[in-house]
């Protein structure tokens, strides 16, 4: 009998799924609407606010920003995804530092992607786009007018180690009695990191001028639970559980948001304590950056603004109090 009540009511549940989606669009011309109503949102990582703060103070310091030019920061892992469908890290690293820079007010030259802008320029040659605004009629081409690149980056998503400690806990109880019930626990816990490694170069001499290698560490977990037995002459087997993993693409935005800061710092030529005050136990520390203050942009101020890198903290809205204090404007 219990067998019986079990199979009606699973087959009550699978009839009510099968009248969710019917073959037969309806007179708004979908089969089916779509779940989920959640907004769009900022996609910030921990290292924004300071990004942004070092732009008003380089503004409000009367500090001009070099032209920049973001290149190809590419994925050179060549890790593909455990779970297939290609590769495992973004192949829009570039994209992410035009964005930082743009948080950091940096005045931006494109040079990643000039297909468009050549396909005017060779339409405007043969005079083929208008131009209400010249005698003539077409756009007309002038020497000088494109503005040329003082600094550009590059460099690629460098490590990608998907399992530096993993750890897990097996658990199953029950009596000795085949009819009475047995309980499952599982627990895994794992750790892996990704690591980037950027250069800036000045664009007229082609030296380099800064070097930057950052990882971040990330972690996931699973955990599962069920619970197994008898029910008169029925079987019950249930079972739930779940599985977290820190953003890995997020990782990589936060490693090129954490490098255009400290990039920023040099070509403005502010030092840190200007942005937010700094404490560092490390103290006039070089290690992680390979500037030289001699051919920088901002030479007149030495590379001062280098010595915190090594700290963990800095720039993070969590972990650095300047930084909650100052640009959050939170003072507990």
């Amino acid at each position: 009998m219990a067998i019986r009540q079990l199979l009606s009511i699973t087959a009550g549940a699978l009839l009510l799924a099968g009248c969710a989606v019917t073959p037969n669009s309806g007179f708004d011309g979908r089969y089916a609407n779509p779940i989920g109503n959640a907004p769009v949102t900022t996609n910030p990582t921990p290292y924004s606010e300071a990004l942004v703060c070092l732009a008003n103070s380089a503004r409000a310091a009367g500090r001009p920003s070099p032209r920049i030019a973001v290149g190809r920061i590419s994925d050179y892992t060549a890790a593909g995804n455990p779970e297939g469908g290609g590769p495992a890290i973004t192949q829009g690293a570039s994209l992410m530092a035009m964005s930082a820079f743009a948080k950091a007010g940096v005045n931006l030259v494109e040079r990643f992607d000039t297909s468009i802008a050549e396909y005017d320029l060779r339409f405007a040659n043969n005079r083929l786009i208008g131009d209400a605004e010249e005698e003539d009629g077409f756009r007309q081409i002038y020497a000088g007018s494109v503005p040329g690149v003082d600094y550009a980056v590059v460099g690629g998503v460098t490590e990608l180690n998907f399992n530096i400690r993993s750890q897990g806990i097996d658990f199953l109880g029950g009596d000795r009695i085949d009819s009475d019930p047995t309980g499952v626990f599982n627990g895994r816990l794992y750790v892996m990191n990704i690591a980037i490694d950027l250069r800036m170069y000045n664009a007229e001499t082609l030296e380099v001028v800064d070097v930057i290698s950052y990882q971040k560490q990330i972690i996931g977990r699973e955990v599962s639970a069920g619970v197994f037995s008898f029910w008169g002459d029925a079987v019950i087997d249930i079972s739930t559980g779940g599985r977290s993993l820190e953003p890995m693409q997020l990782a990589v935005r936060s490693l090129v948001e954490r490098a255009v800061l400290e990039f920023s710092s040099t070509l403005y030529g502010i030092e840190a304590q200007q942005v937010c005050a700094f404490d560092d136990p490390l103290g006039l520390t070089n290690v992680s950056g390979g500037i030289n203050p001699h051919t920088t942009y901002a030479s007149q101020t030495g590379a001062s603004n280098v010595q915190i890198r090594q700290s963990v903290d800095r720039g993070h809205e969590r972990r650095d109090p300047a930084v909650r204090n100052g640009l959050r404007g939170r003072y507990d």
